[in-house]
C-alpha cells in the first residue's frame, strides 16, 4: 500500500523533485542535531549567561521573521529567467558555508560576535530555502496534480518530523563523543548534499519578450538599375542619382543598426530593473491591502500578542536542567525526541477531535492547559517533586512531551486560519507573512525572556530568582485569553 502510494507520488512529481523536497525538510528538522551543540557551546565554551545566550540565539533566528522578503524576491526578480532553483542554490550555499568555516576556524567560533554573525547568515539560508521549497510545492500541486496536494504536504511533514527525531536523538549523544568542530563539519554534509540535489531538478524559464534591435534590417524597395547603351543621358543621370541616394540610405541605416546594438544592453538592463521595481511595488501593495483587512489583521494581531506578552525563558530552563539538575546532553536530546512525538500526537488529536470546535474555545482551553504545565516547572524548581519521590528526569520528560502537544493545539488553528484568510493570487507570500508574524512574535518573546532573566539576576550557577520568573510566566499566559475577542466569533478549524 505504501509502496503504491510512493509510486503514485513519483509518477506525479518526479523522483528528483520528491527527493529534493524531502531532503530540504529533513534537513530543517535535523537542524536540532547541530543547534543542540550550539546551545552547549554558548554555555560551556563561551561561558555566556542565560540571558546573553538567549539574546545571541534570538538574533541568530531573526531571519525567520522576514520570510515574506524572500518570497517576494523569488516571485518578482527571476535569475536567468528562473524564480526558484537559483534562489534555492543561493540559500543552500548560505546555509552550508558557515558550518565548515566555524568548524575549521577556532577563533571565529569562540568569539561571540563573529559566531552570532555566522549563525544569523546560516539562518538566512535556511529560512530562504524553506520559503522557496513552499513555493515549489505550491506550484507543483496546481491543475492536474492538485489531488496530490495533501499527500505532498504529508510527506514533507513526515520528513521534517523524522529529521527532528533523528537530529535530537543523535545530537545529545554526539556531544558526549565528538568535539564541537566535528559536529559542525558533520552537519555540513546535509546542506552539501542538498546543494548537489538542486541541480537534479530542472525548472522551465518564465516567458520573457525581449526585443532584439540588432535583428532589425532596413528594407530595400529599390530595384537594381538596368543599364542600357541606348538609353538617353537624362535617364542615366537619374539612375546614377537614384543609386547614390540608395547607397546613402543603406549607409545611414547601418549606422543606426550599429548604434542600436551598442545601446541594446543598457536599455535591456534599464527595462528589466523597471520591471522588477514595478513587480515588487505591486506585490507589496497587494500584500498591504490584503493584510489590513480586519478579518485578517485582527486574528494575526492576536497570535502576535499571544507571543510577545509571554516571556520565553527556555534558555534559562536549559541552563537550570543541565547545571543545577545535572541532566546530561544525551538525556536532554531524548527529551527533544519525546517533544517531537508529543507534537505529532497533538497534531493528530487536534485533527480528530478539535478542528470542528470554535477557535475561541480551543485557544482558551489551550492557554489554561499551558498554565497548568507552567506549574510543572514550579514543582521542579521548588523541588516539590523530590519531596514526593518523583525524579527530575520524569518531570522534565513528561513536561516537555505534554507542553509540545498542547502547544500544537495553538499552532494548528494558526495554520488553518492562515490558509483560510489568504486571498487568491498572493497565497504564498501572504502565508509567508503569517508565518513571519508567528516567528517574529517568538523572537520578541525570547528577547523579553532574556530581559526578564537579566533583571532577575539569573545567571549560570545562580537560580535563586528563577521561581519568580516562572510565576511571571504563569500570570502572563492568561493575557491572551482576555484578547480572544480578536478571533472571529464563529471561526472553527473548518471555516473562518
Amino acid at each position: 500500500m505504501i509502496i503504491q502510494w510512493v509510486k503514485q507520488l513519483k509518477s506525479a512529481f518526479g523522483a528528483s523533485f520528491l527527493w529534493l523536497i524531502c531532503l530540504i525538510y529533513f534537513t530543517q528538522g535535523f537542524r536540532s542535531f547541530v543547534w543542540t551543540a550550539v546551545s552547549y557551546h554558548l554555555k560551556d565554551s563561551l561561558q555566556l549567561s542565560p540571558s546573553a545566550s538567549q539574546f545571541v540565539s534570538s538574533v541568530a533566528f531573526f531571519p525567520w521573521s522576514i520570510k515574506p522578503l524572500y518570497g517576494i524576491l523569488s516571485d518578482c526578480i527571476p535569475i536567468r529567467g528562473r524564480r526558484r532553483t537559483p534562489y534555492l542554490i543561493i540559500s543552500t550555499v548560505l546555509s552550508l558555508l558557515p558550518w565548515p568555516i566555524l568548524g575549521l576556524n577556532e577563533s571565529l567560533r569562540t568569539s561571540k560576535m563573529p559566531l552570532m554573525v555566522f549563525l544569523t547568515l546560516q539562518n538566512i539560508g535556511s529560512a530562504m530555502s524553506d520559503v522557496v521549497a513552499d513555493a515549489m510545492i505550491a506550484e507543483a500541486v496546481r491543475s492536474e496534480r492538485a489531488a496530490f496536494a495533501g499527500d505532498l504536504q504529508s510527506v514533507t511533514w513526515l520528513a521534517m518530523a523524522l529529521g527532528g527525531i533523528f537530529g535530537s536523538l543523535l545530537g545529545g549523544h554526539a556531544l558526549n563523543d565528538l568535539k564541537i568542530e566535528t559536529i559542525f563539519l558533520l552537519f555540513a554534509l546535509l546542506p552539501a548534499l542538498q546543494l548537489v540535489s538542486c541541480f537534479l531538478v530542472k525548472e522551465s524559464p518564465i516567458n520573457t519578450k525581449v526585443l532584439d534591435l540588432a535583428s532589425v534590417q532596413p528594407e530595400d524597395d529599390d530595384d537594381d538599375d538596368n543599364k542600357s547603351d541606348d538609353v538617353d543621358e537624362s535617364i542615366k543621370r537619374y539612375s546614377r542619382s537614384k543609386t547614390t541616394r540608395r547607397k546613402k540610405r543603406q549607409k545611414n541605416s547601418k549606422k543606426k543598426v550599429v548604434s542600436s546594438s551598442k545601446s541594446q544592453a543598457p536599455l535591456k538592463r534599464k527595462s528589466l530593473v523597471l520591471e522588477w521595481f514595478h513587480s515588487l511595488k505591486a506585490a507589496s501593495i497587494s500584500l498591504f491591502h490584503a493584510f489590513k483587512q480586519p478579518i485578517i489583521l485582527r486574528p494575526m494581531a492576536w497570535f502576535f500578542l499571544a507571543h510577545i506578552t509571554f516571556p520565553n525563558i527556555s534558555t534559562v530552563m536549559f541552563y537550570y536542567q543541565s547545571e543545577y539538575l545535572d541532566l546530561d546532553a544525551s538525556f536532554l536530546g531524548n527529551v527533544r525526541v519525546v517533544g517531537w512525538l508529543g507534537l505529532m500526537l497533538g497534531t493528530s488529536l487536534y485533527n480528530k477531535y478539535l478542528k470542528k470546535k470554535k477557535l475561541r474555545k480551543v485557544l482558551m482551553w489551550t492557554h489554561i492547559g499551558l498554565a497548568l504545565l507552567i506549574l510543572v516547572d514550579v514543582v521542579l524548581v521548588s523541588r516539590l517533586n523530590v519531596a514526593y519521590g518523583i525524579s527530575d528526569k520524569m518531570v522534565v520528560l513528561w513536561g516537555s512531551a505534554l507542553a509540545d502537544a498542547v502547544n500544537q493545539f495553538k499552532f494548528m488553528p494558526f495554520l488553518i486560519l492562515s490558509g483560510q484568510l489568504c486571498p487568491p493570487g498572493i497565497e504564498g507570500t501572504l502565508f509567508a507573512l503569517f508565518m513571519s508574524i508567528n516567528n517574529l512574535g517568538s523572537t520578541i518573546s525570547s528577547f523579553v525572556g532574556a530581559g526578564l532573566a537579566s533583571s532577575l539576576n539569573i545567571s549560570s550557577g545562580s537560580f535563586d530568582n528563577l521561581l519568580v520568573g516562572i510565576i511571571i510566566q504563569f500570570v502572563s499566559i492568561f493575557i491572551p485569553v482576555a484578547l480572544l475577542f480578536l478571533i472571529p466569533k464563529d471561526a472553527t478549524g473548518l471555516s473562518a
